[in-house]
């Protein structure tokens, strides 16, 4: 007799099903509420920093987001630093899609949209290192975004004892 209560939640053909079924696309005002639970959801994970519903609809333009039959299951903004340097920020996924490759996804789409906008670097503070890597992103140090450490690190709860790698990548188009 099989016991049912041990077997994976998806069958390899369900898995495929729902990774088939996730859009990957630019975030609209009427995702703002599925962002902030996202984002609120990374922050009690320990792993992000609080972000408003207020600043989230500020920010929307700054915002992809990965959706399955119209839930919001994964995001991820890309904050101008300067002129020629991009961050992606508040990447999470919701835990029941970490599978799937979402992140990799809308990482991958937050580089392209860099690249549209003509910013020539981005990088990410993380302790996902090996994830970044996979992506092309490399380590470099900390020192290098003064602008980071202005804007966010001050309020950050752990900026004393940070455990966080910068992480930083080239994009720029080849003609």
């Amino acid at each position: 007799m099989i016991d049912y209560s041990v077997l994976p939640a998806f069958s390899v053909r369900e898995t495929s099903a729902v990774a088939n079924e996730i859009t990957i696309r630019q975030a609209t005002l009427a995702d703002a509420r599925g962002i902030a639970d996202l984002v609120n959801l990374g922050e009690r994970e320990g792993q992000l920093l609080p972000r408003s519903l207020a600043s989230i609809r500020a920010t929307i333009g700054d915002w992809i987001v990965a959706t399955n039959r119209g839930r919001v299951v994964g995001v991820g903004s890309l904050v101008e630093m300067n002129h020629a340097l991009v961050e992606v920020r508040s990447l999470v996924v919701a835990p029941e899609y970490r599978q799937f490759g979402v992140g990799g996804r809308i990482v991958n789409a937050l580089v392209e949209q860099a690249r549209a906008r003509g910013r020539p670097t981005v990088f990410a503070l993380t302790r996902a290192v090996l994830f970044f890597e996979k992506l092309g992103f490399i380590i470099t140090d900390k020192e290098n975004f003064p602008e980071k450490v202005w804007r966010d690190c001050s309020i950050c709860p752990v900026q004393f004892a940070c455990d966080e790698v910068a992480m930083v990548k080239s994009v720029v188009s080849q003609q």
